[in-house]
């Protein structure tokens, strides 16, 4: 897979590991309206595995987020390639170390039905997905979000709880395709730096979008 595919995987993906209070989930339902009501801010380590049709792995990764809602998030990617993805407010930023460029574009607002903007939007959930509880697996409590729009690009998604803390999260493409997260060692409602979701193109880099990088 390449850095291309490694990008677009994130801006289908949904997802962070939110810990509420301990013990108080009851129910798979419970953690997930939890998640999208009470928690304000996010940070936590994550791989990644993207799935061919057969669930064989096509391209593994990991690194860290950070998330402030609303609209605001960072996801730097690790290994195997150096990646930034960044949302201040107003504008998302994609740095490809590698390539040296930058892709700016402007962030949609609100909780739309798309799992980029559900990483640290806000809005009834209800509005955008259909949601319903799966089977108990490995001691998760497993969601399905189904797109209420037949032109997401995507079939659902599928969020496992652990003791009301989001452990993996799942998202099944159009292709067949699904991109696996876990969350380690989640940290919410915990204060982060405003920095974290600034972003500066370093000099020399080529910058794709030059005019959404001088908006206010």
């Amino acid at each position: 897979m390449t850095k291309t595919h490694l990008m677009l995987a994130f801006l289908l993906v949904l997802g962070i590991a939110p810990v509420s209070e301990a013990g108080k989930a009851k129910t798979g339902t419970d953690s997930l309206h939890r998640f999208f009501k009470e928690v304000h801010s996010i940070s936590a380590r994550f791989t990644q595995v993207v799935m061919d049709e057969s669930r064989q792995p096509i391209q593994e990764s990991s690194g860290t987020l950070w998330i402030q809602r609303p609209n605001k998030f960072r996801w730097d990617y690790e290994s195997p390639y150096q990646q930034e993805i960044v949302a201040d407010g107003k504008r998302i930023w994609v740095y490809d170390a590698g390539l040296r460029q930058v892709t700016v574009r402007p962030l949609t607002n609100g909780l739309a039905d798309t799992p980029a903007m559900l990483l640290a939007g806000k809005g009834r959930l209800e509005d955008n997905f259909r949601i319903n509880p799966l089977d108990e697996k490995d001691d998760l409590e497993w969601m399905l979000l189904t797109p209420r729009r037949k032109d997401s690009g995507y079939q659902n998604i599928r969020m496992a709880f652990l003791q009301g803390k989001l452990r993996v999260m799942e998202m099944i493409d159009g292709l067949g395709h699904t991109t696996r997260m876990t969350f380690e060692a989640a940290r919410e409602n915990t204060r982060i730096d405003p920095d974290r979701f600034t972003f500066t193109p370093p000099p020399g880099v080529d910058v794709v979008g030059g005019q959404e990088a001088k908006a206010p």
